[in-house]
């Protein structure tokens, strides 16, 4: 008997420390659900980036270290020097197909660090801002290729660029994330937030509804005033898209966070990364510097890219419409599809539909309606008659998206499936002749 009250000290002993371990755990866990709460936007939603609070903890490089750290730092800036090389070569040789793609390829690296140099200034302006100054730069590659394009009367390479940029990433992008992060992940389906994409799937078709009735106007011959309808109804519808992303930006900062909660615990895996990445490089000035050095340096290739586009198509023999829905495109997209395979292969789902979908709304409903409303200022007469081929294009893209997103699932063979499909556009706009170019 002596013997037992020792033991039976010593397991209830044993319990109450079993009990408080389980205590401390149940706090860490609801510590740990609060941290991740201030980064479940990110994951919920379609901005391109998680963006902190406001921060004070601003580091003070030299000059030298600055460019250390935003140019040196990359080997995607290897390929910095061929922007330079293009404006030689427009000035030297008379060949605008080596001079199209040597710009081509000095963009892209420059799309790259826009990205980077927005998101180290989002640290000190806060999520609100961050927010809306990503979606500003996130597509500014695109944005100025086509507002020189439409300076230059190119409206159609400004439509079938802007129209690249969201298949590319509705299929290529998305579709590459899904491909890789199913081939890690293969025992397994990953899973991400039904809730939100559905949501993102809804704005994408009231895009193709603001793009597809002009054409519809058109093509019907049922315009009150020919010729000039079918241009009021795309600057009113353009408008409108402004409200409706403008809405949809305010309900991505303010009010999503409270309306979502993660699926399960597994959309709560990026708590080690966002830790990683609290602290700025650079500083707010810093930030803003080389956002104008690179807007300026970006502004400059294109015009060169611009000019060069139809010399590229006949020296190549390849119809504008594809260099302009295939290969201009790519250049903007490159840090999107990087970053989009790079979650995908974390198994952070929610995070590559961020970057994939929340791109081509970006581009959708922000940067088409704005292309319209600057070509108005311009003078231009651009609209979102986008033409019958392009539109049933977009239509078939967006639906066949919207169905491979509907389960919240995702595994290697659909993105392998998306990958197909954007094979299959690729090769439609490379047999298409665009008749109404110019």
């Amino acid at each position: 008997m002596g013997g037992k009250v020792p033991a039976l000290i010593e397991a209830q002993v044993e319990m109450g420390s079993v009990n408080e371990l389980e205590h401390k755990s149940l706090f860490r866990q609801e510590e740990d659900a609060t941290q991740n709460k201030a980064a479940s936007l990110m994951e919920q939603g379609s901005l391109s980036r998680n963006f902190p609070e406001h921060t004070n903890k601003a580091p003070k490089n030299s000059v030298v270290q600055s460019i250390k750290i935003v140019i040196l730092s990359n080997k995607l800036n290897l390929l910095l020097p061929f922007g330079p090389l293009a404006i030689l070569l427009h000035y030297t040789i008379d060949s605008k197909g080596w001079v199209f793609l040597l710009s081509l390829v000095g963009i892209t690296p420059l799309a790259e660090r826009l990205g980077y140099a927005t998101e180290q200034l989002a640290f000190y302006t806060g999520p609100t801002v961050g927010g809306l100054l990503n979606a500003t730069f996130g597509n500014v590659t695109e944005l100025i290729i086509s507002i020189f394009a439409l300076k230059n009367g190119m409206i159609r390479v400004v439509q079938l660029t802007l129209l690249g940029s969201i298949l590319s990433n509705m299929l290529l992008v998305l579709g590459c994330a899904f491909f890789c992060g199913g081939l890690v992940f293969y025992q397994k389906d990953q899973v991400f937030d039904k809730g939100i994409a559905v949501v993102n799937s809804g704005l994408l078709l009231m895009a193709v509804m603001g793009i597809l009735f002009p054409a519809v106007l058109h093509y019907t011959h049922s315009e009150v005033h020919a010729g000039s309808s079918e241009l009021a109804l795309s600057r009113f519808s353009s408008i409108i898209m402004l409200i409706a992303y403008a809405a949809y930006l305010f309900y991505q900062l303010k009010s999503q966070s409270n309306s979502y909660s993660p699926l399960d615990e597994e959309t709560n895996q990026n708590e080690e990364t966002s830790a990683e990445e609290e602290d700025p490089e650079i500083s707010k000035w810093e930030s803003i510097i080389w956002l104008s050095i690179l807007t300026a340096w970006v502004s400059l290739l294109s015009g060169y890219l611009v000019d060069a586009i139809e010399g590229a198509s006949v020296s190549w023999n390849i119809p504008i419409a594809f260099i302009s829905v295939i290969l201009l495109p790519l250049v903007g997209n490159a840090a999107e599809h990087a970053g989009a395979i790079m979650f995908a292969m974390k198994d952070k789902l929610d995070l590559s539909l961020g970057v994939a979908i929340g791109s081509s709304i970006q581009i959708s409903m922000f940067a088409v309606p704005f292309c319209v409303v600057i070509g108005w200022m311009m003078g231009e007469q651009m609209d979102l008659n986008f033409q019958l081929f392009e539109t049933a294009m977009l239509f078939i893209t967006v639906i066949v998206v919207a169905f491979f997103l509907q389960e919240g699932t995702s595994n290697y063979f659909k993105g392998l499936m998306l990958i197909l499909c954007y094979l299959i556009v690729a090769a439609s706009f490379f047999v298409h002749e665009d008749p109404h170019q110019g």
